[in-house]
């Protein structure tokens, strides 16, 4: 599918066209808003349907929102779509070994390219782990497969790198607006997240995707977040302190929550399980802890419209707390496909509310609005985990309309997001990269630094001389002034060091000995693969001019040669060829 797609371009008239003027990508980002947003509502309609099939549900009732589940069903449909899951996990790895590339990963690394096929598995591979009651949000398949027409249109097009990570950012804003009904949130979804950055070029596609995104959403299926003040929401002075608490509490469960991710994948990888049992002991965990609240389930949204959930006991609210995170934390280290978007929105909201009937017991003539506490919660965790402050801080203002509960929000998601930062470095979806070994830390352009490598850099025709060589033969042979350096290798042609033209004219006690009495840089060789950053590297800890490039550390072949100078400019003409891009100066 994808060989059949990619080989599918545009004529190339209208590819002219679409390169040459702006407005053309703004038409582009709509049409992509608008297949963003039927892509929010199909999905949403499978997994309503999957659930109304698999848990016998009427139509209108959501999963997470039920108060009481038959233990048979709680356990058996987990489980058992967790083993289909599991088989079908294995059947795919075996024929696409390679990681699907996400949005994020796409636009730091691969210059907004992504694969369409890859994006339909994951978001199908979603819906059913939604469908069958794995505790992960969709978000992350909204943005998947919105983002991966998305590119794949772009690629159609041969859009310039910049346009076409711009154009991967709409598909996600489309999602992200049509998913949550807030198209400000999905715009700077969009922009943080996924372009890594605002930019006045992309401003305009992203906004019109995100918008149109929601309209097409809204007009399908209507979609809201769920926690919307029942009354005028009044935000005293301790408020705004408490709100400081809060993002810093919250900054401490997000990470916790991350690492419990990661510490669940470790344990199940120790469990020598094949991949396609683990998601059965991943679905069984969690029919078990829906047996005593079946609100686990499911991304969430049907807990989160719960109208009763803000009246319920404290220990009732700690117990979907609890069983929540481990839900989640069990469904995504198993194996399950989805994200923690919505899960975390639903467990801060829980963590907020919790809060507010703390502070209440202990300082019973205050007040503590467990209204307010649930959404400065809900986006201050959500702000630890997905990243996105901003992004956090308009969906509570389009969810609630409520600019004071906005600016408590505000200061909460600013704690939370700089002390996860510093404390720990990554949202949720870097964090997962770490883990791979990749070290990207957000969707920022990187991929271009890898592309320039030393191969592409270097010169070819390089001069060498045996390291038997005489000084006075070497001075004989390489006069002041005709080279700055000489690379020597020895008897079997290894690279064996460098001599600096200057430093054998100036060894004048000795000149019947070997140029190995001056050789340099003996220890310090380059990589053809080596990226542009790797390299300045190497030439600062030599504290070298020049540098030889070799085949490998084995063999110590030589294959050409980089000069610091040279590989600085091209860094540098990098650099400002990125600016110029991001303020739409080209």
């Amino acid at each position: 599918m994808d060989k059949i797609v990619s080989q599918f371009e545009i004529p190339r008239r209208l590819r002219a066209v679409v390169r040459a003027r702006e407005s053309s990508l703004i038409a582009l980002a709509a049409l992509v808003g608008a297949i963003a947003g039927l892509v929010v509502a199909a999905m949403g309609t499978a997994v309503d349907l999957l659930h109304r099939a698999f848990f016998h549900l009427e139509p209108g009732v959501r999963l997470s929102g039920l108060l009481r589940l038959d233990p048979l069903v709680a356990i058996s449909v987990p489980l058992i779509g967790g083993l289909l899951f599991g088989v079908a996990r294995e059947l795919i790895a075996r024929w696409r070994p390679e990681q699907e590339v996400d949005p994020i990963e796409a636009n730091a690394l691969h210059g907004g390219r992504m694969s369409l096929l890859g994006s339909v598995i994951v978001a199908a591979q979603t819906v059913w782990s939604s469908g069958v009651g794995a505790s992960v949000g969709l978000e992350a398949g909204y943005t998947q497969f919105a983002a991966g027409i998305a590119s794949r249109i772009g690629m159609a097009f041969r859009l310039r790198r910049a346009d076409l990570r711009i154009l991967v950012g709409c598909g996600a804003a489309g999602g992200i607006a049509g998913a949550f009904g807030a198209p400000l949130a999905g715009a700077f979804y969009g922009f943080e997240l996924i372009i890594g950055g605002y930019s006045p070029n992309g401003l305009a596609p992203v906004a019109v995707a995100a918008l149109i995104g929601y309209l097409v959403a809204h007009a399908l299926a209507a979609a809201e977040v769920g926690i919307v003040a029942p009354e005028q929401i009044t935000i005293l002075t301790h408020d705004l302190v408490i709100a400081a608490v809060i993002g810093l509490l919250s900054a401490v469960l997000g990470i916790l929550l991350m690492r419990g991710v990661a510490l669940s994948e470790s344990l199940f990888a120790r469990l020598k399980l094949r991949l396609g049992l683990r998601t059965v002991v991943g679905g069984l965990v969690v029919g078990l802890l829906a047996m005593a609240a079946p609100q686990v389930m499911s991304s969430g949204h049907g807990a989160l419209h719960l109208s009763g959930m803000m009246r319920l006991s404290l220990w009732t609210v700690a117990l979907f707390f609890v069983l929540k995170i481990a839900a989640s934390i069990v469904s995504l280290g198993s194996g399950f496909r989805g994200g923690l978007f919505f899960s975390s929105l639903l467990m801060g909201a829980l963590g907020g509310n919790l809060l507010a009937g703390l502070l209440a017991a202990i300082w019973p003539s205050a007040s503590f609005d467990s209204n307010a506490y649930a959404v400065i919660g809900m986006s201050a965790l959500s702000a630890s985990v997905i990243g996105g402050p901003l992004t956090m801080t308009f969906i509570a203002l389009e969810t609630t309309g409520d600019l004071w509960l906005t600016t408590a929000v505000l200061i909460a998601v600013i704690v939370s997001s700089q002390v996860t930062r510093e404390a720990f470095g990554y949202s949720f979806a870097t964090w997962r990269f770490h883990l791979r070994g990749e070290t990207i830390r957000s969707a920022a352009d990187v991929g271009w630094m890898r592309d320039l490598t030393v191969g592409k850099m270097m010169r070819h025709d390089v001069r060498t001389v045996p390291v038997a060589t005489t000084v006075a033969a070497f001075r004989e042979t390489f006069p002041l002034g005709s080279s700055a350096s000489i690379i020597a290798v020895d008897e079997q042609g290894r690279y064996a060091g460098m001599v600096l033209v200057a430093d054998a004219h100036a060894a004048k006690d000795s000149p019947d000995r070997s140029i190995k009495a001056v050789l340099r840089y003996a220890d310090a060789v380059l990589l053809p693969g080596m990226a542009i950053r790797e390299a300045v590297l190497v030439f600062d800890r030599a504290e070298a001019e020049a540098l030889a490039v070799v085949d490998s550390y084995l063999d110590r072949r030589v294959i050409g040669l980089l000069t610091e100078a040279y590989a600085l400019r091209r860094y540098a003409a990098e650099l400002e060829r990125r600016r110029q891009e991001l303020v739409g100066e080209e």
